[in-house]
């Protein structure tokens, strides 16, 4: 499979670095942006407002013609997870058949309980889905900062084609076949980062951030396990490597959103135009840990927060009250 063009679809931060990894590792890049204001700052100014700084590689082009983003060779859909469905069933309208898709939102649609790869199979079912994460902040990637990433696909030789396409001196991904496992890390851990966050804003320390971030992984490959996820991959840098990054910075959104809760100000998950997914993902996650009957203390701590039936010292107060046992 050769790779030589590649869109974007998604002006924000998140996006217009992963655009411009993509030009620096040679390919031809058109990036997708659907709101007006910021797709006509894209072009006029070569910078994203939500990444303000970073000048756009000139090989980069800006449309808001999402028939023109269908014709290349694979496919960035750089849009919230909640939004995807409906971008992935407008752009199977104008693309070609086997085009890799390739998502790089963490998260799980609320009410389908469907992971974003699931969500392109049934919206574009001749689309090849794929799947990017890892410990990654937009501005480091952006800046062409070391950085490291896991992408998967089902198809072994589809996976390393997409991860050959997009390394480049200073962005290294690495290609898997476990596309579930991606995608539990990548979904799970933001909702940890949002208790982490917690537990710095409430002056916690030191140590009740390492013990959080620890038993949350403890949740996070249960949870793994009981989806299929390949234990390698929870260990990995879309499992253990992305909530190490996510639960100990404030470049993290659900880490700051965290913060911010547990400083006690009243936000949503868009709070402040950036968008914390782990607030949306927290009662999904819940929903399908319960199915599987996963002992989720942390993120049960979480989603009841959030919606507001436990207060932040209560919340604490239920994972510090929890019966003595064996560690596991």
């Amino acid at each position: 499979m050769t790779i030589q063009r590649i869109s974007v679809l998604g002006g924000g931060a998140w996006g217009t670095a992963l655009a411009q990894t993509c030009a620096r590792a040679g390919r031809s890049v058109t990036l997708w942006e659907h709101e007006a204001g910021n797709a006509e700052q894209l072009e006029s100014k070569r910078e994203s407002r939500f990444l303000p700084g970073v000048k756009l590689d000139d090989a980069i082009k800006v449309t808001r013609d999402l028939t023109e983003a269908a014709k290349n060779d694979a496919i960035l859909l750089v849009v919230p997870a909640q939004a995807m469905r409906s971008v992935v069933k407008s752009l199977a309208q104008s693309m070609t058949n086997g085009t890799p898709l390739i998502a790089c939102a963490k998260g799980i649609e609320h009410g389908t309980h469907k992971f974003m790869t699931e969500i392109i199979a049934e919206c574009a079912p001749t689309a090849t889905p794929a799947i990017l994460s890892g410990p990654s902040f937009a501005a480091d990637v952006a800046r062409g900062l070391p950085t490291a990433v896991t992408l998967a696909a089902a198809d072994a030789k589809i996976a390393e084609a997409l991860a050959q396409a997009m390394a480049s001196a200073s962005f290294r991904p690495y290609h898997s076949t476990d596309v579930r496992g991606v995608e539990i890390g990548g979904a799970a851990k933001n909702v940890l980062a949002i208790a982490s966050g917690i537990v710095t804003g409430r002056g916690l320390g030191a140590s009740a951030s390492a013990a959080l971030t620890t038993r949350g992984f403890a949740e996070l490959t249960r949870f793994g396990k009981a989806y299929g996820a390949k234990p390698e991959t929870m260990t990995g840098l879309s499992g253990l490597g992305d909530l190490i990054l996510t639960c100990s910075s404030p470049q993290s959104r659900n880490f700051s959103f965290g913060v911010a809760l547990g400083k006690g100000e009243k936000l949503d998950g868009a709070a402040h135009g950036k968008l914390a997914e782990g607030a949306f993902t927290a009662p999904v996650l819940l929903e399908m840990a319960r199915e599987k009957k996963v002992d989720m203390p942390i993120c049960a701590a979480v989603a009841a927060l959030l919606a507001e039936k436990l207060s932040v010292d209560e919340a604490i107060g239920s994972l510090l009250t929890r019966p003595i046992k064996s560690e596991q």
